[in-house]
């Protein structure tokens, strides 16, 4: 199994396979979407966590053809997304969400969630500049990170300089010689997906706002998730 949550590779596909249904419902309209939300919500209340959630609606389906299936759903669902007109505004958990951040973060949660399944197989990864979508999420969720937990915000956002995956600089907030985070962008992605705990990473991290939030950045919505402990993602 994967180091997340001891989930299986086939756990995590049909949790990202799961969404993207919902996430279909959702550009169906309001009341579609409304049907997927009570279920899960339903599920939620009788003790079921996402895992079990995704495990119950795709219970009898094997690996093979669950992977067929996501893959179908997710390329339909990217087009999907790309014809829509990029001012609309589709419904989801919380607040409804513009066209633009809500496939942002239906990339991000790929993403996150695939690495698991290259760090099992110790699989080489190809990283492209596109992982600029979870960086910006990242940046984004800078405030939201301390008010998830009810912690007041430590104040102005650090400094962030990564070098992208084709050696382009990106940079992020005003320069700041004593609050700043600088390394590579692939590292800081998986710090604020919380596939890696930032002490496995060689980002280098100054000043006290900046390494309180690299300490539990999360760049995903719903309840407070600590990062994983040093030493338990991705490192075999």
């Amino acid at each position: 199994n994967t180091d997340f949550k001891n989930w299986s590779p086939w756990d995590v596909i049909a949790h990202l396979h799961y969404f993207d249904q919902v996430s279909m419902a959702a550009l169906l309209g309001k009341e579609k979407f409304e049907e997927e939300k009570r279920s899960f919500i339903a599920s939620l209340k009788k003790g079921q966590t996402n895992q079990e959630i995704a495990a119950e609606r795709f219970r009898d389906t094997p690996g093979n053809v669950l992977l067929n299936q996501w893959h179908s759903t997710i390329t339909e669902l990217s087009d999907s997304l790309g014809n829509c007109d990029p001012e609309i505004r589709l419904p989801w958990f919380g607040p409804d969400m513009g066209l633009r951040m809500f496939t942002t973060a239906r990339f991000m949660e790929t993403w996150a969630h695939v690495q698991t399944i290259y760090d099992l197989k110790e699989t080489k990864r190809e990283y492209t500049d596109r992982i600029k979508n979870v960086a910006l999420i990242g940046i984004k969720t800078y405030g939201w990170t301390f008010l998830n937990r009810k912690i007041d915000v430590p104040g102005e956002p650090p400094y962030v300089k990564l070098h992208s995956p084709s050696g382009t600089i990106w940079e992020w907030n005003e320069p700041n010689n004593s609050n700043y985070i600088k390394g590579n962008a692939i590292e800081f992605c998986f710090v604020v997906t919380q596939v890696r705990n930032v002490l496995d990473t060689d980002l280098i991290v100054k000043g006290k706002t900046a390494e309180k939030w690299m300490s539990i950045a999360q760049c995903f919505a719903g309840p407070v998730v600590d990062p994983p402990k040093p030493g338990t993602r991705g490192i075999r």
